[in-house]
């Protein structure tokens, strides 16, 4: 077994197109997408414009406070000084999104409930929260005011967009978890060179393995052995590419995201011994019907559109059950983003269940064929 398996995969490193689109071509199509916009983050932030009202007992320090923040490199809001009622006119001609009115207590007044409405609630939140401790440190512990003031003087970013499980996100990182998913699938290019090597009406390599004395399961067994052996080779190579030369934020633990590459790969490899042993259709037409079902899965997955799987998560969800790209992919988001663990598994329960049934169907087809001569 182990001998077959060797020359499997010798025998597949040879065949330029399987290689080529398992491993060469997602490599440069990730490429492409890193120097497209794989170093944008998202939108640079845009400061949030807001107006202060200063009133005759104004509380310099909550004036001082905002200033800060508004000169700082990175501006986190546009601040500028008007009347009550000029401000009350640009809130009311969405100029500005909040007025800080600053008398002895500090108040804002707002028009909506949107993120840069949060943004301004938070700063004012952030100042009462802090004059509140160091008030306490000063009553309770008047000789570590000093550190309390040092240490709150030091101003980090309020806002980050973040998952519900704490990491960052990125808007343009569906593109690269889908495109992991159609290297994933194109593992489909060799289990159907697997499935040829094993049908006599199609090569004349197949039509001399099949009057062998090598009992046809070990054929088979080998054959998808090898297949998955060699494709998710082609997996590490791009995730290590990625992750450590590219420097694509993936954040998640590496051995899971192994698992998911793994059982990914076994599914393309499946796949495409499933549709090669199929029938006896010629081999052009089972290549184009490979190359239609890997690309419209990892459409649907956002490989194009990385709104495209939210879309049909809205209108049609049952297809993000079924469709293996976007079961990869989203396995990918619950490790580097979500930290959702149920999800996590159910994504894998659901792969591997799909690779079983594709398997033994495989199996089903190729161990049937007989032929009438060879």
């Amino acid at each position: 077994m182990l001998h077959l398996i060797k020359y499997d995969i010798l025998v597949k490193i040879k065949n330029f197109n399987a290689i080529f689109w398992s491993l060469f071509f997602p490599l440069i199509l990730g490429t492409l997408f890193y120097f497209a916009f794989g170093q944008i983050d998202e939108a640079d932030f845009e400061a949030v414009p807001a107006a202060v009202v200063a009133g005759e007992d104004a509380d310099t320090v909550f004036m001082d406070f905002l200033k800060s923040i508004s000169d700082s490199e990175e501006p986190l809001i546009q601040l500028k000084e008007m009347s009550q009622t000029e401000a009350a006119e640009a809130l009311n001609s969405h100029k500005i999104s909040g007025i800080f009115v600053v008398n002895e207590a500090p108040s804002l007044t707002v028009s909506g409930n949107g993120l840069e409405e949060s943004i301004l609630q938070s700063l004012l939140e952030s100042y009462e929260n802090g004059k509140k401790t160091l008030t306490t440190v000063a009553l309770t512990h008047p000789e570590g005011m000093e550190a309390a003031i040092e240490q709150m003087s030091e101003y980090t970013e309020l806002v980050q967009q973040v998952s519900l499980g704490g990491k960052t996100t990125d808007g343009n990182a569906q593109f690269f978890y889908a495109l992991i998913a159609m290297a994933c699938l194109y593992g489909a290019f060799i289990g159907f060179g697997s499935a040829i090597t094993l049908q006599a009406n199609l090569t004349a390599l197949a039509a001399r393995r099949c009057v062998t004395p090598t009992h046809k399961l070990t054929l088979i067994v080998s054959e998808m052995l090898s297949s998955f052996l060699l494709h998710f080779f082609n997996l590490l190579v791009l995730l290590i590419y990625m992750r450590y030369i590219l420097h694509l934020n993936f954040n998640g633990q590496f051995p899971d995201m192994l698992l998911v590459s793994m059982i990914g790969g076994m599914i393309g490899v499946a796949m495409g011994i499933f549709i090669g042993s199929i029938g006896r259709m010629g081999e052009g037409i089972k290549v184009g019907i490979l190359l239609a079902i890997s690309m419209s899965c990892s459409f649907l997955a956002g490989l194009m559109n990385n709104t495209m799987k939210n879309i049909v998560e809205q209108h049609v969800p049952v297809i993000n059950r079924i469709n293996p790209a976007a079961l990869i992919s989203d396995a990918f988001y619950c490790i580097n983003v979500y930290n959702d663990t149920a999800r996590y598994t159910r994504n894998l329960i659901t792969l591997s269940i799909m690779c079983v049934v594709l398997i033994f169907a495989s199996f089903c087809l190729v161990r049937r064929e007989r032929y009438d001569s060879i």
